[in-house]
């Protein structure tokens, strides 16, 4: 199995406020999605239109050329569909030969592209993030989710589930043995397909073939005797209640995927929203939610693990997300630890449903 390239930092000038970084994977551009804010300055190598009067050319003719720039940040997008971070802001610096200063631009970061990040001031957790990005991590993992009705083949990632493939199947009857045996040789040829399309464009990772009754193990039998370089991959057969994405999101919150996902974020945080809705239930007051609780709680020192959902901090106002960072300063201080939530997937929904804000509590507060 090939090890996952972690995020490069290549340099920090942390009293100006400068961190340069090289992402290498897609989780890595949603590191830097949930860091990148409005006001902040990103720097990149990127094209750009220019209008040029040569002799023989049409009078302002343009072309694009490659040029570094500057620019300071009004909105980020999270663009997952062509894999890549689109930074778009002002023109803040620009070569002299390209006269485009205060124009609007928008940097279109890829894997393997550098770019500088300027802040006038970088928060601990934010510092937090990209150091863990930069730790060594295994690769993505593929989860296969199978009945006899459907499939679904979903890559987990740091920030969430990926859904490659989807599809859905009427097999005959079990008293029509032979028509539904054929059937289901066909259903397993199409599941394979998909799979092995997955697992080829994600550098051969680590499966896991989740569903409810024995369909599952006919299928690892069949891609054991089909496909014996993907069945190698296959570490984990699991049993759950239903198939298809809403398997998968069952595996994560009963926790069946632990010795699969032990290396992979979203595990972590969907096991935290679980004990904290757990504890929310059973109204034992070691948990809050919502800012003015989260921030009262952090203020009397309660707070041991404050959870705080990415979109929450991102798509704010400059005057909240300071309020909220002053409450996550707060809980630092005091020891606590603040762990930033991925709304891109169920546990991160449920927590955007309770504030965006949450904490799980050392004691309780009246």
């Amino acid at each position: 199995m090939e090890r996952k390239i972690d995020l490069k930092i290549l340099y920090t000038r942390l009293k100006k406020g400068i961190v340069k970084v090289v992402p290498q994977s897609l989780d890595d551009l949603w590191h830097l999605y949930n860091i990148i804010y409005q006001g902040d300055q990103v720097y990149a190598q990127t094209t750009r239109g220019v209008k040029v009067e040569e002799e023989y050319a049409r009078p302002k003719q343009g072309k694009r050329v490659s040029v570094f720039l500057g620019i300071k940040v009004e909105k980020v997008y999270w663009d997952r569909t062509l894999n890549r971070l689109r930074v778009h802001g002002l023109i803040t610096e620009t070569p002299e030969k390209i006269s485009a200063r205060g124009a609007h631009h928008t940097l279109n970061m890829k894997v393997g592209k550098p770019l500088t990040v300027v802040k006038s001031e970088w928060q601990k957790h934010q510092l937090e993030r990209l150091k863990k990005a930069s730790h060594a991590k295994t690769p993505p993992i593929i989860v296969l989710s199978i009945d006899d009705e459907e499939y679904c083949v979903a890559v987990l990632r740091q920030y969430g589930v990926d859904v490659k493939a989807e599809e859905r199947t009427r097999l005959p009857g079990k008293l029509e043995a032979e028509k539904r045996a054929n059937a289901l040789r066909g259903f397993f040829k199409s599941t394979l397909h998909s799979l092995r399309e997955a697992w080829t464009s994600l550098q051969k990772p680590a499966i896991a073939i989740i569903g409810p009754g024995f369909v599952k193990n006919g299928f690892v039998k069949y891609v054991q005797n089909m496909a014996s370089d993907i069945a190698e991959s296959i570490v984990d057969v699991k049993s759950v209640n239903s198939a298809g994405v809403s398997g998968v999101q069952e595996a994560l919150r009963s926790g069946v995927l632990t010795k699969t996902l032990k290396h992979v974020r979203i595990a972590e945080e969907t096991r935290l929203i679980e004990e904290l809705l757990a504890r929310i239930g059973k109204e034992t007051r070691n948990a809050t939610y919502g800012f003015d609780e989260a921030a009262r709680a952090a203020r009397y020192g309660a707070v041991e693990k404050l959870l705080v959902a990415d979109v929450t901090l991102r798509e704010t106002t400059n005057t909240k997300r300071t309020a909220l960072e002053s409450v996550m300063r707060h809980v630092e201080e005091k020891g606590g630890q603040v762990i930033i939530i991925s709304a891109e997937h169920e546990a991160g929904a449920k927590l955007q449903g309770l504030g965006g804000i949450a904490a799980l509590l050392r004691f309780p507060i009246g």
